[in-house]
């Protein structure tokens, strides 16, 4: 088998799932004998990068300003010199530039492009780039049916169904956190003994689900529930702290202070979510993918979502019974109450796994080098 060399694009390696799953598919790369490179302005992962034996250029290709389309000859000469086979473009930006370069050289020399729909784009003429690959990865059946509602000429053939996955020995099943972790834990969180702990890890932003998820800690503290807490996992930008300050004021209208923390950014979300009673997605809008409700599956804890997007994907999946229609508070209350009698056990084997995405995202770059 040839050996491959695999240009990623993306904006930069700060942080997220876009950045951790250029570094895996790199590591993978490297891994089975390819040459892994990667375009993007770097970042607080880039380290993570070089530690794999991928190499990096520094080139600011998701800036979006008309002067970065100055980078479109300097990458054309790119691929010729460093003899890309495939380009794998996972940001629009970036994707422009990359097209550009790619259409211009002649058709017998150049290299395959790919694109990875890694969510609902706003739709628009500066979207459908994601769909121009010769191979479209969509990381779920929510994104394949987006792009084929929305990009209608997209051939159907050249969409490949490559859902996101967790690494096993990262969330084992059943995980417990260390002695230490749980000492620290119980100082800080007292008022968490002898609960029945609810958890919604999420950022603080209106379309995650905290409004939903303080109504359903009322509803249940209404119907009798007096060991029930509520723990809201994830940090609040600047722009974001007006919206907190409307939880924390529904909090006290829902007489529910003393039955919900906040807990701000947490680098330990694994950890919170072994310890969790259950885990939430109460997203009002279907998520991509929803890893957070893998993760949390992965590790054994239940899961309550609501029934659209990614989420809906999984639990259908790794516990079906933990699917409520989207908004209705009181089918997640009645689901607490379900499970708080009985708690279901999801499924330990389930196809959402790191190394099937690993493996089918280099059959695709195989595919399109071999046809």
């Amino acid at each position: 088998m040839k050996r491959l060399t695999v240009l990623q694009i993306l904006p930069a390696l700060d942080a997220g799932g876009v950045e951790k799953g250029t570094i895996e598919v790199a590591q993978e790369l490297v891994k089975q004998g390819h040459r892994a490179l990667v375009i993007s302005a770097g970042g607080r992962m880039l380290d993570r990068l070089l530690r794999v034996k991928a190499e990096h250029f520094n080139w600011s290709i998701g800036r979006k300003s008309l002067m970065t389309l100055r980078l479109v000859m300097p990458l054309r000469r790119f691929l010729i010199e460093q003899q890309v086979d495939v380009i794998h473009a996972r940001s629009r930006f970036p994707a422009w530039i990359a097209w550009l370069a790619w259409k211009s050289l002649p058709k017998a020399s150049r290299p395959h492009f790919v694109t990875t729909v890694h969510g609902p784009y706003s739709v628009s003429a500066y979207s459908a780039v994601m769909t121009r690959g010769e191979r479209v990865i969509a990381i779920s059946e929510h994104i394949r049916q987006y792009i084929l509602t929305h990009y209608p000429s997209t051939d159907p053939e050249r969409i490949e169904l490559i859902h996101r996955g967790v690494q096993p020995m990262e969330y084992p099943y059943g995980y417990s956190p260390t002695s230490d972790w749980f000492i620290q834990w119980c100082h800080d969180m007292p008022q968490l003994e002898g609960k029945y702990v609810l958890t919604l890890p999420a950022r603080i932003t209106r379309w995650k689900g905290q409004s939903d998820f303080l109504e359903m800690i009322a509803e249940l503290k209404k119907r009798g529930m007096t060991d029930v807490y509520g723990l809201v996992v994830g940090g609040a930008e600047k722009r974001r702290e007006g919206f907190m300050q409307e939880l924390q004021k529904m909090c006290r209208a829902l007489d529910i202070e003393d039955n919900v923390s906040f807990t701000g950014h947490r680098s330990d979300m694994r950890e919170i979510m072994a310890i969790s009673d259950i885990v939430f997605s109460l997203t009002n809008a279907p998520e991509a993918f929803g890893r957070t409700t893998l993760e949390a599956l992965s590790l054994g804890r239940p899961v309550i979502g609501y029934q659209h997007g990614g989420t809906e994907e999984i639990l259908k999946v790794m516990q079906p019974e933990g699917l409520v229609p989207v908004g209705d508070i009181q089918a997640a209350a009645d689901r607490v109450l379900a499970f708080h009698e009985q708690r279901p056990i999801p499924a330990r084997e389930h196809p959402f796994t790191l190394q099937n995405l690993l493996d089918r995202t280099l059959s695709v770059y195989q595919q399109v080098v071999h046809g």
